[in-house]
């Protein structure tokens, strides 16, 4: 029998690999979205999550066997992020119609968990690394910490199964996206090969020398499918990373090689890549038209603030796997691998030259 999943966040780095997993296996996908834009195989549904009438309406004709959060909304403050994105978890939830059958719901949130929030990101008191699951919450409000709140509340009220799943810094195509570092250094890379400017690393000492590791979104939107159909993951909160750990001394010139570059060697200077390429636009709007891009404005796919906040880090991050391991996941995905994939396509749809 053909199972019916709801993405909120279809289009988005996380959601749109979620939507080629499970139509690869066989799912009926509805993609909700403000917006909805087209996907292959993927129905439509137009809602905003911050609107609860208008979510309960939208879906009221979606009977979701399982229903998957990989969405939220940047706000000025972290109250503002906590009152906007627990809303919106907790509009898409009450705003599902009655189910008689077993349903289960997965919320994407992230290694900020364990760092903090963005105004108090790797500051204070960190709890030891490799991160774990049965770590205790910060002393400190946290989006993460609202969000998860919000689907605790409804599954005990509502019946369904959940999981959490915790992705490190995430490599995936997806234009328009506020936290793409795959995307954000190949821009970089290409703006650097054009105006000859060296390619340097941005971040800290602390990054480029320590151990650290990422997920590949295919790997997330696989283990979203194995927790959401494995009675033993119900309920349960998850790291997931690509299961190898790396140095960023290593993978910089592995980057650096794939665009015919040299990486540049490091001296100690934080770079950010929000000043490097702050006046970028117009030469990558001239790049653009010169290769005939499907992309002309940089904003739309470079996040550099978040790069930045990933890279700039002070502290070592590493994440353990033992929990998924132990119940059956075993997926894995070499992360320069994943990175020199996503590079390869996002030339395939002229996004990069």
């Amino acid at each position: 029998m053909t199972r019916t999943a709801l993405i909120a966040g279809a289009s988005g780095i996380v959601g749109s690999a979620a939507a080629a997993v499970l139509l690869d296996a066989g799912w009926t996908v509805h993609g909700l979205a403000r917006r909805p834009i087209e996907l292959h195989g993927v129905q439509p549904v137009a809602a905003d999550l911050q609107d609860a009438q208008a979510t309960a309406a939208a879906l009221a004709g979606v009977d979701a066997d399982a229903v998957f959060i990989t969405t939220w909304l940047r706000q000025s403050s972290e109250a503002e992020n906590i009152r906007v994105n627990a809303a919106m978890v907790r509009n898409l939830l009450n705003g599902l119609p009655p189910r008689s059958g077993p349903r289960h719901v997965a919320l994407v949130t992230g290694l900020k968990h364990y760092l903090g929030p963005f105004e108090a990101y790797g500051k204070g008191v960190l709890p030891q690394t490799p991160f774990r699951e049965d770590q205790p919450r910060l002393d400190v409000e946290n989006f993460y910490y609202a969000q998860e709140d919000a689907l605790f509340a409804a599954a005990g009220r509502d019946g369904f199964t959940w999981s959490v799943h915790r992705p490190h810094t995430i490599i995936g195509k997806a234009v328009g996206n506020a936290m793409n570092m795959g995307t954000t250094l190949a821009v970089y890379a290409t703006l650097c090969r054009e105006t000859g400017r060296p390619f340097v690393f941005p971040g800290s000492g602390a990054q480029w020398n320590g151990l650290t590791d990422m997920t590949d979104a295919r790997l997330l939107a696989r283990h979203m499918l194995w927790a959401a159909t494995t009675p033993a993951a119900a309920d349960e909160a998850f790291n997931v990373v690509n299961g190898d750990i790396f140095r960023w001394s290593w993978m910089w010139s592995r980057i650096a090689q794939w665009f015919g570059l040299e990486a540049t060697p490091v001296d100690g200077t934080v770079r950010p890549l929000e000043t490097q390429m702050a006046g970028d636009a117009v030469v990558w709007r001239k790049i653009a038209e010169r290769e005939g891009l499907a992309e002309h404005d940089l904003d739309r796919l470079a996040s550099p603030w978040h790069t930045d906040a990933d890279l700039g880090r002070p502290i070592e991050v590493v994440t353990d796997m033992s929990k998924r391991r132990r119940l059956g996941f075993t997926g894995y995905q070499p992360t320069d691998d994943a990175f020199m994939t996503l590079f390869g396509q996002l030339r395939a749809d002229r996004l990069i030259p």
